[in-house]
């Protein structure tokens, strides 16, 4: 009993990329290519870095036949390669180089990632769309929504930013794209590009308007104070 568990520790340990799992499909690898890749990792991690089909099939389900007619085609399509490399002594010796698949892996991580961000871009784009629709209580007109991609892919005005804008001018009662336009001008022109920009940026606006209306109530009748209102916050 002993003795076997003791065997099995010193079969060792594959160091496999977790990514491999998930994306083999997406490479097109089917699960006996998986299990070629494996397989080559395993021996190689006991030194044999060029196992032959024989070795190879006699980990698996396949025929000696089918393992080579399998790593020929994994080499011609640029998942393994066959490379020379030196000994010591100058004795010269093959070994297989899965440096092309993990090349290939990381360009569909990259892939991925570039994916998932479009589908949150345009996700974002069509959440401003409906933000949009919502608070002028109508469809947007074709113009409006050249408008809308121009801000995003034009200017590169963050979604939340011209959500922000809208707001702005919802709360100016001034609800029309050229208003909302000036703001994300005079916004850029200050260098805002974040939601705490424009809240302080906001406020500093509002404080001004409350001290002109205040200059105006003393040289007329008093007026009733306008309450100041942090449209952020809602």
């Amino acid at each position: 009993m002993k003795t076997g568990i003791l065997a099995w520790m010193h079969e060792g340990n594959v160091t496999i990329p977790s990514l491999l799992f998930s994306e083999y499909r997406n490479l097109k690898l089917s699960e006996y290519d998986l299990a070629i890749v494996l397989n080559i990792l395993a021996y190689a991690q006991k030194g044999n870095n060029f196992p032959t089909p024989e070795e190879l099939s006699s980990r698996m389900t396949i025929s000696i036949n089918e393992c080579t007619d399998l790593l020929r085609k994994m080499i011609q399509r640029g998942y393994i390669e066959i490379i020379d490399e030196y000994s010591p002594e100058g004795i010269r010796f093959e070994k297989y180089s899965l440096d092309p698949l993990w090349e290939k892996l990381v360009d569909q991580f990259m892939l991925n990632q570039k994916n998932e961000k479009e589908l949150g871009r345009k996700s974002e784009e069509s959440d401003l769309y409906t933000v949009f629709e919502k608070e002028f209580g109508r469809p947007l007109s074709p113009f409006e929504c050249e408008t809308l991609a121009m801000w995003v892919d034009d200017d590169k005005h963050a979604p939340q930013i011209i959500k922000a804008a809208l707001r702005e001018a919802v709360m100016s009662g001034k609800l029309n794209f050229r208003y909302i336009d000036r703001i994300l001008f005079e916004w850029k022109r200050n260098g805002i590009k974040t939601i705490e920009q424009a809240r302080s940026q906001s406020q500093k606006f509002r404080q001004r308007q409350q001290t002109r209306q205040s200059l105006s109530d003393r040289q007329t009748q008093p007026a009733a104070a306008v309450p100041f209102y942090n449209w952020l916050d809602q």
